[in-house]
């Protein structure tokens, strides 16, 4: 079906490029509780950066460069879904209490019960139309949230649990079935349609869409960040070995950031060339990025910090 759809799709692998390692300067903001580990990060439009806390009662903010702390009156659990409104309030996954829920600029928190009693969900996306698409893999769906109404888009099981998701400015929903080894499209009038990905095993995670359409995501198991475009793949190694690859982001130029825990870095691929930015810490873990509207790139580090490449050294 996919072949009589899109044509087969081509995998082109393009060479390991290393520009040599920078030592650029970062700004970090450490937590204030040892125990808070920040694990997803997104930016507003009005330079507002915000960020998940794995076992803490709180969402956090930095503001102006001062971190702030906003209860949530519950404990988040693995809250790896966050995504930033037009409006500038910020949606996150609440996996303890079942629900979606939303934050705004005041810190007041509004709460989006699901049906399931188990609840395990993945990323975050906004669409233009300003709803809330998440991956929802307990429900083995990709849902969307809009005027307080749930609408699931099935998943077949056997095609593996969705965990990234990403809006394209055509109101095209793109998610990553992990083992399924597929990307999945969501036309705007709800037609579903699995892509293979052609290297087999690659457990696809992170999706984004770049600034020309293009799809890129993340490779977790191969180190490789894939791009699906017109019908074909580009498939571009990053890494020699295992990096951990996690969190994916498109900055203004086109740049493509990603995480890498496994190794305490950040990488950027652009023109198809990667460079390799080592973190201040050796034991950092950055978990998500984010770009913000001046080319500043931001991350969630696990061990406790916020950090920033400021854009002086990430556009060079």
């Amino acid at each position: 079906m996919i072949a009589s759809l899109l044509g087969f799709p081509a995998l082109v692998v393009a060479g390991l490029a290393w520009m040599p390692t920078r030592a650029p300067t970062f700004v970090e903001h450490r937590m204030s509780d040892p125990q808070d580990a920040p694990i997803a990060i997104a930016a507003a439009k009005d330079g507002t950066i915000w960020f998940t806390i794995d076992h803490a009662d709180a969402i956090g903010r930095i503001r102006d460069g001062r971190v702030e702390r906003l209860p949530t009156q519950g404990r988040n659990m693995e809250p790896i879904g966050l995504a930033v409104a037009a409006d500038g309030s910020a949606w996150f996954t609440d996996i303890a209490a079942r629900s979606v829920a939303r934050v705004d600029g005041s810190g007041a928190v509004a709460r989006f019960a699901l049906d399931t009693p188990i609840v395990r969900l993945g990323r975050f996306a906004i669409a233009p139309d300003g709803a809330l698409w998440f991956a929802e893999l307990t429900g083995s769906s990709v849902t969307r949230l809009k005027d307080e109404k749930f609408v699931r888009h099935a998943v077949d099981p056997r095609r593996g649990g969705p965990y990234g998701v990403a809006v394209a400015a055509d109101g095209t929903v793109w998610a990553t079935l992990q083992t399924g080894n597929r990307l999945l499209r969501i036309r705007p009038e709800g037609e579903s349609t699995p892509i293979d990905v052609p290297r087999p095993g690659v457990v696809p995670t992170d999706v984004a869409i770049g600034t020309d359409g293009s799809v890129w995501f993340l490779q977790f198991r191969t180190s490789r960040v894939g791009r699906f475009k017109d019908g074909r793949f580009l498939d571009y190694l990053v890494a020699d070995e295992n990096a951990g690859l996690s969190g994916l982001a498109v900055a203004p130029n086109g740049a493509v950031w990603f995480g890498m825990l496994r190794a305490s870095s950040l990488g950027r691929l652009r023109n198809g060339h990667t460079e390799i930015f080592r973190l201040p810490r050796s034991n950092a873990r950055p978990y998500s990025v984010a770009a913000d509207n001046k080319g500043n790139i931001w991350y969630a580090d696990i061990t406790g910090y916020v950090g920033m490449l400021p854009a002086k050294y990430a556009l060079r």
